[in-house]
């Protein structure tokens, strides 16, 4: 049983829009109370659905990932241009943000009186994430976290860069040992992967009425309106996420790959479309996995690592929006960020991108730690909160199109090496 193509994107296309439509009507008409308390649920419900099948199987697809590439060194090359490929987007997405921050200067034009309601609006809000990011371990702790103490307490928690490392060294030491005791191990989790693949397909079904359900509470709750006062903000973002998909993304599928674009996108449309309504890519990423298998031809070998990886450490959306974010703050304090600030932008949001967790809202705490870099006021989060939550869904799926675009990308440089050793 494979997942719909067309009849599933237009499914959850068709519950996206009657969400946003019911979520404008319920703003206007007062009854936000009914969606957030009768309707929210049903999004809620999609969303832990899909969470519950993230850790077996991410850890279970890993695994057997990494031990079916059989040699150490194969783990090694695949692994490198993986890790190389989301770096070097994640950088350049931010350098297309800093540039468009920098040529439009959105924080120019918040008047005075808007920018004191916001900061008085959402300043409570600001005060816990800043406290929550300043909380968080130095840099050389961060890397000594990803060792799991206890791996099952790692995966009962969630704590997905654990979990890849403990799945990575697992599936290397099976393809250390003979293969008649690694054999039956594999077998094991090949059946766990499948289970996990079948239980997608089941909560699939469901899918148009979470998406509805999650639009609608998300729209009704903060109301179009919220992007009023932040429009240019907000546009500079979103214009910089279609650009990076468009340069970066296209070009790189066009040079690596034969797949045609109109393909690659019409391919991953049901992953986008989850990605957009949940604002994760943890949460997409069962389904993402299943796209890049099913309709782009990535074999499970490359996806089955890849896109686990992806799910993890590329960010690309969220570091695009996050060097708009510390530009925009600036303009709004009266700062010029100097050459040396900016670049050390693209550094900090670069490497606080990795390891960032794939779920809502978590851009906000990883901004947090960009601003504090570069001297930014921290309290100028509290002029962004209002729309993160919107943008939050066009950067999450701008993330999963970037896992997908590098799942293709090393699929055809590995079977372009193939045949040339053939």
């Amino acid at each position: 049983m494979k997942l719909p193509k067309i009849e599933l994107y237009t499914k959850i296309l068709i519950g996206l829009i009657l969400g946003v439509i019911v979520g404008i009507i319920g703003n206007k008409i007062g009854i936000v109370p009914f969606l957030v308390v009768y309707v929210k649920p049903f999004g809620t419900a999609f969303i832990r659905l899909i969470s519950m099948i993230v850790v077996p199987l991410v850890f279970a697809s890993l695994l057997i990932g990494t031990a079916s590439l059989d040699d150490v060194r194969k783990l090694g090359r695949i692994g490198g241009k993986t890790v190389f490929f989301y770096l070097c987007t994640t950088a350049f997405a931010i350098i297309i943000g800093l540039f468009l921050a920098n040529l439009m200067k959105p924080g120019e034009g918040l008047s005075k009186e808007t920018q004191e309601q916001l900061l008085v609006n959402y300043g409570n809000e600001a005060a816990l994430k800043i406290d929550s990011a300043l909380n968080k371990p130095s840099l050389g702790n961060t890397i000594l976290n990803i060792i799991p103490k206890n791996p099952i307490k790692s995966m009962a928690d969630g704590a997905m860069l654990q979990i890849i490392f403990f799945a990575l060294i697992f599936g290397i030491a099976l393809t250390l040992i003979p293969k008649d005791k690694s054999g039956p191990v594999i077998q094991f989790f090949e059946g766990v992967n499948e289970a996990m693949i079948q239980i997608v397909h089941i909560i699939m079904i469901f899918a148009p009425y979470g998406v509805f359900a999650l639009i609608a509470a998300i729209i009704g709750e903060f109301g179009i309106g919220i992007l009023g006062p932040l429009l240019k903000y907000s546009f500079v973002v979103i214009i910089g996420l279609v650009l990076h998909i468009i340069i970066t993304y296209t070009t790189l599928i066009k040079i690596f790959t034969n797949i045609k674009l109109r393909d690659f996108f019409k391919g991953i449309r049901p992953a986008q479309l989850i990605a957009f309504s949940s604002s994760s890519s943890s949460a997409a990423l069962p389904v993402t996995m299943e796209c890049a298998e099913n309709n782009l031809g990535v074999s499970k070998e490359v996806s089955s690592f890849i896109l686990p990886l992806g799910a993890t450490i590329n960010m690309d959306g969220t570091a695009l929006y996050q060097g708009v974010a510390a530009v925009f703050i600036a303009q709004v304090f009266g700062m010029d960020l100097t050459i040396s600030q900016q670049l050390t932008i693209v550094l900090t949001a670069t490497l606080a991108s990795i390891g960032a967790a794939g779920v809502p809202g978590v851009g906000m705490i990883t901004l947090t730690m960009v601003l504090k870099t570069v001297g930014i006021p921290l309290e100028g989060i509290a002029l962004i909160l209002g729309v993160d939550r919107i943008l939050d869904m066009c950067r999450s799926m701008v993330n999963i199109t970037g896992d997908s675009t590098c799942a293709v990308v090393i699929a055809s440089m590995e079977k372009k090496r193939i045949n040339n050793e053939q």
